[in-house]
């Protein structure tokens, strides 16, 4: 897989942008707060472990020797060290969940605003160059931040470990030190021998897991149809197919963890007598106290598991896959857009075309040529199409959709512009909020949305819920409703251009005439691909035949024959 060969130094490098961006952030201060009380209280546990050592070397020696007051004494020692670490033990963990959860919060956050900035989520779903950014950015960003922060403190936990019992494995006996490096050396070698397809099993588990999810989402979404259709069997194949896969791809991760557990398993057991053959025999001649048994086992231990790192995690380090699909999906979304040398310019008050052509993605043909027309203020323009596809076309090149094609698209700023599709959708959200946009006075009374609402013949969705309840209107309102709530909505908004999409198959000619009618006397331009029963309604008719040829004219230079023409 592609994404799997991406350079180390590339994913380095992103990782280490993503912590330089994190710490200057406007939450780096808590996050440098946190790391630097992650580090103080990570050196009293490993200096708390130190002290542990000796006192249990010390505390063992007294029960050998039968000395009872210094086994009192180191009994209370070792309570106090006892206390103590525990109390650092659980800050530490306290305080590592909380700069994870900052971490996450910041980057869920960011990851979200890039990807619902600039048309991204739409870019990424049409061009299907990256599998399931959704799970990238909510499980991925979890497991990311998680994963790499408990790493990264183990790293620095094993280290200090390192620096702290060589000294006194060394003062012990040089060959046990040996032996832990040796020991551990190979033990990682073989790890990561035996355990090496977990990398891309684990990768491949989280997009087969994506896709399941997802199924059973289009499932719910398309409850009705699917019933409608009779098409339950299939629904069911489809997804039984995708179960078998993530079946089939975690049972052979569970073949390898089992190679990798015989291995490790073993590995550990092993730990608890090297210390004692090697140390022991030094004991029977008398040159070293009993205690320096089990304090040499216990130093080899924490030595051995601080050099054993990879071995003791490489399940963890094996699902670190995260690091790469996160930096596809920061690619993929910082990408410039391609393709297309339609340039936009969102400086005009009102909206116009210049010498704009557009090809078909599909076959290249032409769709729309050398279109040429401003569209006058106020002016109410119904757009007709010989072909489906060159009206949505249009609508979509004007809203910033990227297309292959050639010429300037002069329009409004989002706040002076609104666009209608066919079938709208309302992300949840309260009344008000659907009514007011952002840069409108926030003194609009509920009393004038009421009345916008038995305007647009709403009166139904205000016994709904209460202006500043939340509601997924996708859920309570009809196709016609939406559309209806949309239209509404722009009479609050005030945009000098508003474009609608087949509107009057959703809410009947007679209504949309009305409420266009009602858009011109506010000084909104309205810009309908569509049909009409009555075209002396219109100011102005864009017609496309076949071939992209367009033809501006009023309903009266219809009906004579005359108006502006552009053809091949």
């Amino acid at each position: 897989m592609e994404e799997l060969r991406t350079p180390f130094r590339v994913t380095a490098g992103r990782f280490l942008r993503s912590v330089r961006v994190f710490m200057s952030s406007e939450v780096g201060g808590t996050a440098k707060l946190l790391t630097a009380c992650l580090v103080v209280l990570f050196l009293a546990i490993n200096g708390l472990n130190v002290l542990n050592n000796f006192v249990g070397r010390n505390f063992m020696t007294a029960i050998a020797d039968r000395q009872i007051a210094e086994f009192v004494r180191q009994a209370i020692f070792y309570l106090l060290v006892f206390a103590g670490s525990t109390i650092a033990s659980v800050y530490a963990r306290f305080t590592e969940e909380r700069l994870a959860l900052t971490w996450r919060d910041f980057l869920t956050r960011r990851a979200v605003n890039l990807y619902l900035t600039d048309g991204a989520f739409y870019r990424l779903g049409v061009s299907g160059g990256l599998s399931y950014p959704d799970q990238r950015i909510s499980e991925d960003i979890r497991a990311f931040t998680v994963t790499t922060l408990s790493f990264l403190l183990m790293i620095f936990s094993s280290g200090l470990t390192i620096l702290s019992f060589s000294g006194v494995l060394l003062s012990i006996n040089p060959v046990l030190f040996a032996v832990a490096v040796l020991y551990a050396a190979c033990g990682s070698f073989l790890t990561v021998w035996l355990g090496r397809p977990l990398i891309k099993l684990n990768y491949d588990q989280l997009d087969k897991e994506a896709s399941f999810r997802t199924g059973l989402i289009q499932a719910r979404e398309n409850a009705e149809r699917i019933l409608l259709t009779g098409s339950e069997p299939r629904m069911k194949s489809f997804l039984a197919v995708r179960i078998d896969d993530l079946v089939t791809n975690f049972r052979n991760i569970t073949s390898v963890n089992r190679n990798v557990g015989f291995f490790t398993t073993g590995y550990n057991w092993l730990i608890q007598i090297i210390p004692a053959l090697i140390v022991a025999p030094a004991f029977f001649r008398g040159d070293i106290e009993f205690g320096v048994i089990t304090q040499s086992a216990a130093a080899f231990a924490m030595l051995v598991g601080a050099f054993s790192l990879i071995i003791n995690q490489f399940n963890s380090i094996s699902s670190f896959a995260v690091v790469a699909r996160l930096s596809t999906l920061s690619e993929a979304i910082e990408r410039p857009k391609g393709g297309a040398k339609i340039q936009v310019d969102e400086t005009r008050d009102d909206l116009s075309y210049e010498k704009l052509t557009i090809l078909s993605e599909r076959d290249g043909s032409s769709l729309l040529q050398e279109l040429t027309v401003a569209i006058p203020p106020r002016a109410r323009v119904l757009v007709t199409c010989a072909r489906e596809d060159q009206g949505s076309t249009l609508f979509r090149a004007t809203a910033g959709v990227a297309y292959p094609g050639t010429g300037q698209i002069f329009r409004p700023t989002a706040e002076g512009i609104r666009f209608l599709p066919q079938h709208p959708y309302f992300p949840p959200g309260t009344l008000r909020q659907l009514f007011i946009p952002p840069a409108a006075s926030p003194e609009i009374s509920d009393e004038r949305i009421a009345l916008l609402l038995a305007e647009f013949e709403l009166q139904r969705i205000s016994k709904i819920e209460e202006f500043q309840q939340e509601v997924e209107w996708h859920t309570v309102l009809t196709q016609r409703e939406q559309c209806l709530l949309m239209l509404a909505s722009a009479c609050v908004a005030k945009p000098h251009v508003i474009l609608l999409e087949r509107t009057e198959a959703m809410v009947g000619w007679e209504t949309l005439f009305r409420i266009m009618t009602r858009f011109a006397n506010d000084g909104i331009a309205c810009v309908h691909i569509g049909s009409a029963a009555d075209i002396s309604s219109y100011d102005a008719i864009l017609d496309f035949d076949d071939s992209g040829a367009w033809q501006w004219n009023t309903p009266h230079d219809r009906g004579n024959g005359s108006g502006a023409k552009h053809a091949n």
